[in-house]
């Protein structure tokens, strides 16, 4: 073989495993528990966020989250800027205050970086002394994506 015909089977080695990997990384499909509570200040809320691996229920770890928020009633008029969640002491456990601009409906969207890339959305109804699910009409048909 000609070192021109071993460089290009090298190559072509080579992006056959960069892609095998972004095909297993892009297959691992995320699911998420929240659970949010007031801090005291208006409209303030501490949420811990359990990711786990869709199939295998196992903690999803070394992954960059963001936390933001959409009030489905009204698209477009109230939403909230992303903010980066910590780690939790938990595996696989996010911790991010996120601060509304209303009372009501809100979808949480919890988007993954890193080594998985997905996004969760999470409905929940936010009052004033807690936080609960959401009304019937403003759940999505999927609230897994």
């Amino acid at each position: 073989m000609t070192r021109a015909g071993r460089f290009q089977l090298f190559a072509a080695l080579a992006i056959a495993v960069v892609f095998a990997g972004t095909l297993r990384a892009a297959e691992v499909r995320a699911k998420a528990d929240v659970a949010c509570q007031p801090t005291g200040k208006p409209l303030q809320y501490d949420c811990t966020i359990r990711l786990l691996h869709a199939r295998t229920d196992a903690p999803l770890a070394d992954v960059t989250v963001t936390v933001g928020a959409d009030m489905p009633s009204m698209p477009m008029a109230h939403n909230v800027r992303p903010v980066k969640a910590t780690a939790g002491t938990a595996p696989g456990t996010h911790e991010a205050r996120i601060e509304l601009e209303m009372l009501g409906d809100w979808a949480l969207r919890i988007d993954l970086s890193g080594k998985i890339r997905d996004r969760v959305v999470k409905v929940l109804r936010f009052e004033k002394d807690r936080v609960g699910p959401a009304t019937a009409s403003a759940k999505p048909s999927r609230q897994n994506h």
